[in-house]
């Protein structure tokens, strides 16, 4: 059984950047890993992912250029570094895991796996 436990959220103003970090329990040395995020009144939607080997990241449009995924399988860990956020990126966060291959890795239907979620509140 895998755990994910996200943490780094917060509050922020809009230029500023925070870490997001999740923490997983049990082997997820090869697993694939995503972030999503889900505003309120919204659907939950898709922000980033990456490979088991840490490689093939894929990002949203509306992310893409301000945010990086990135992992350390040594401590089990895939991160989201946001940086130059906007209001519009207000959400709870979550960590999603996978242990198979995903033809559509941006589809939050495909994960097996999710955190509690984490709050980031940007001001403007």
């Amino acid at each position: 059984q895998v755990q994910l436990v996200e943490s780094g959220g917060g509050l922020v103003q809009a230029g500023g950047s925070l870490r997001l970090s999740c923490a997983a329990s049990g082997r997820t040395f090869m697993y694939r890993m995503g972030w999503f995020r889900q505003a309120p009144g919204k659907e939950r939607e898709f922000v980033a992912t990456i490979s088991g080997s840490g490689g093939s990241p894929f990002y949203a449009e509306s992310v893409k250029g301000r945010f990086t995924i990135f992992r350390v399988n040594a401590k089990n860990t895939v991160y989201l570094q946001m940086n130059s956020l906007k209001p519009e990126d207000t959400a709870v966060y979550y960590c999603a895991a996978q242990p198979m291959a995903l033809p559509r890795p941006e589809f939050a239907e495909g994960y097996d796996y999710w955190g509690q979620g984490t709050q980031v509140t940007v001001s403007s």
